[in-house]
């Protein structure tokens, strides 16, 4: 005989079941374990009502790759921000950025940026398509292969102008000497990027050219520190132009060459009244007694920045070229749960040993001296030559 009162009450529970489970669903969409934001002023369920409502009336649904839109959120959440250094690397361009502080990747070997909104390039890498093409620092990226850069991040920009060996890309650009822009079109190839080389000038000046401050870099430099301590070189020109930086702990330890151990390298400033972290200097010092010269221009950021302005302020060494870049904050990369994706967080700005900012200020030159087109075009370098001359009359 059927109970059926406990049918009745087993339809409740089943009933009561779905609403709890549902509820559930709904209650975890809109707040996603959110660790930081309060639930009652962040409403999640817009986001879910886009995502069907896109699936729902979008002409090819069955084309929507909803992977791609949850990338593409995250990394609109990063933009929004309005920080042109904080962005979403998803696993292939996380795998790109590794490959460029490796030393070695596909292009044509310029690092970009942006400065008052408007995508430009910080530095063409020495002896890379980009050089060879003519590209400036400061040159502005108003078009690739035709598409406006207007709102696209460095790291859409990256993606477009990189490329296969061999393959072309069209870069249009405009130079505050210029009436217009022009059409510039370079041909990628592998970019191999030798972080440091070194030459004797004149008997007796060891002329250093730091590239990039890249991985190699720290072990690179210690072979040329010591075929420069074995040489009659008795003075140095470091050049740091055209260098976009890298890894704060390489330029950290570059200085451990140049500066007494224990002297502050840079600030890191977190704002908000915490507390500041002072970077030292480790190191032994060989090339402390040297008296030097230092060139930087308008290529020069970040790193190179940071060890150009304690070299500056601890032992006063004279600045030679143009205005630097101004590129002192400090990105954090925090990896995702899918072990294959990053996003690169700006969580604090660079100072000075004397606690001055970098960032969008950059470094003056003691010595200003611009490069200009037909210097370029005659092989000249009188930002090179006047360190030379400098430095000829220190002792």
């Amino acid at each position: 005989m059927i109970d059926k009162k406990k049918i009745f009450y087993s339809l409740i529970l089943l009933a009561l079941f779905f609403v709890v489970f549902w509820f559930g669903v709904f209650t975890g969409r809109n707040q996603f374990a959110c660790k930081v934001c309060k639930p009652e002023t962040i409403d999640f369920s817009l986001f879910w009502d886009a995502y069907n409502k896109l699936h729902q009336n979008f002409i090819n649904s069955d084309s929507i790759d909803d992977q791609k839109i949850i990338y593409g959120a995250i990394s609109g959440m990063a933009r929004s921000l309005g920080d042109p250094y904080t962005e979403f690397f998803d696993p292939s361009k996380a795998k790109i950025f590794e490959q460029d502080l490796q030393g070695s990747f596909d292009g044509i070997g310029v690092e970009i940026g942006i400065k008052k909104d408007q995508l430009i390039i910080i530095a063409p890498l020495k002896g890379t398509p980009g050089e060879k093409a003519g590209l400036k620092s400061g040159d502005q990226i108003i078009k690739i292969d035709q598409k406006s850069t207007s709102n696209m991040s460095v790291d859409e920009a990256a993606g477009i102008i990189r490329g296969e060996k061999d393959t072309k890309v069209t870069l249009t650009i405009f130079r505050d000497v210029w009436n217009q822009t022009r059409d510039i079109k370079i041909v990628r190839d592998t970019i191999k990027i030798d972080p440091v080389d070194w030459q004797l000038k004149d008997g007796n000046i060891a002329y250093i050219n730091i590239r990039h401050f890249n991985q190699p870099l720290s072990s690179d430099f210690k072979k040329v520190a010591f075929e420069i301590l074995k040489s009659p070189a008795k003075k140095i020109v470091l050049d740091l132009r055209n260098n976009p930086g890298g890894y704060l702990e390489v330029s950290q330890y570059i200085a451990g060459w140049f500066l007494k151990s224990g002297q502050a390298v840079t600030i890191e400033d977190f704002g908000k009244n915490k507390n500041q972290q002072p970077y030292l200097a480790e190191g032994n010092s060989a090339l402390a007694e040297y008296p030097m010269v230092v060139l930087i221009n308008k290529g020069s950021a970040s790193a190179s920045e940071i060890l150009a302005g304690s070299l500056k302020e601890h032992k006063n060494i004279t600045l030679i070229g143009e205005k630097s870049f101004g590129k002192g904050s400090v990105q954090k990369v925090v990896n995702l749960e899918d072990d294959a994706s990053f996003l690169k967080i700006t969580i604090a700005k660079w100072l000075t040993p004397k606690g001055n900012l970098i960032s969008e200020i950059g470094l003056n030159p003691d010595i200003k001296i611009d490069l200009t087109d037909d210097d370029i075009k005659l092989n000249k370098d009188p930002q090179l030559d006047k360190a030379i001359e400098i430095i000829r009359s220190l002792k």
